[in-house]
């Protein structure tokens, strides 16, 4: 008990410096309504994440570190040290986070729209992304990965780049988010490894997922699959067209031009189609 103790006052020690609130656990309780089923949102690597309301009427996100998770302490506070340093309109907001009674949790702000998976892999849902707002989320996306790479005080490379981890806000405006694998380059360095491979496949660079190296050019890697899947509405893994008799990741299945129409034809065609209300999938059949 003490030794939790200790270790508790020592992580909000070094969260306090981190340029971020703590919250206490009542006030997010009082939030969440007690983390009510009513309030959540959704599910993740990391644990639940909840819908909340504080005292001023401010709407909050909250994600609670499940126990079971295959994240921990480190990875929460690598993401509370990051984003507090961080600022710029295409990564999510911190507002804070508690460390109290064994429970770890992160606060941000409240993004309507949630993440870009929920539109994109939903029949009905994606049809709400016609394609000047597809190129929008691109682009933002775009914008906040250049600021993580070389415009912030820290040159960052995230490591999870994908459609899960975009958020939208009400104006469908993307924000990158989840920052708990991320790692920070110093001067002149231009890669790392790790024997942790960390991330999910199907959007992981050959070199990181093989050998553990890391650089910004996984990233843009993690990019490029997850602009497929924003002009496709397809998921990367398990990809499987009408002609395609087994399912096969769907970088592979444009690079080895199984698909007649190149990406680019394939966007001028979603513009059309989509203007007249054909659902995004019917473009691979």
């Amino acid at each position: 008990m003490e030794a939790t103790l200790s270790t508790n006052i020592q992580n909000q020690h070094e969260v306090r410096g981190a340029e971020s609130s703590l919250f206490d656990l009542e006030s997010i309780r009082i939030a969440t309504d007690n983390f009510s089923d009513a309030n959540k949102l959704g599910e993740g690597g990391f644990g639940p994440v909840y819908k909340g309301s504080l005292e001023n009427g401010e709407q909050i996100a909250v994600k609670r570190l499940s126990r079971s998770s295959g994240q921990g302490l480190v990875e929460l506070k690598n993401e509370v040290l990051l984003v507090a340093k961080l600022q710029h309109r295409n990564l999510v907001r911190l507002l804070g986070c508690c460390l109290e009674s064994e429970e770890k949790i992160l606060v941000y702000e409240y993004l309507p729209n949630t993440s870009l998976d929920k539109f994109l892999f939903d029949p009905l849902r994606r049809m709400q992304l016609d394609l000047a707002t597809r190129f929008k989320i691109i682009e933002g996306v775009g914008r906040g990965l250049l600021y993580l790479h070389e415009d912030s005080r820290l040159k960052i490379i995230h490591r999870d780049l994908k459609a899960s981890n975009i958020l939208l806000d009400a104006d469908m405006n993307p924000k990158i988010s989840d920052f708990g694998l991320a790692k920070i380059f110093g001067g002149d360095e231009t890669q790392g490894n790790t024997s942790r491979i960390a991330g999910t496949y199907g959007y992981m660079a050959p070199e990181y997922a093989l050998q553990g190296i890391f650089s910004i050019k996984s990233d843009v890697f993690s990019y490029g699959v997850l602009i497929l899947e924003i002009l496709t509405s397809h998921k990367n893994s398990g990809y499987q067209g009408l002609s395609s008799e087994y399912s096969i990741d769907l970088l592979t299945y444009i690079y080895e031009g199984k698909h007649k129409t190149k990406v680019a034809g394939l966007a001028c065609e979603a513009e059309s189609r989509e203007s007249k209300g054909v659902a995004a999938d019917e473009m691979m059949t």
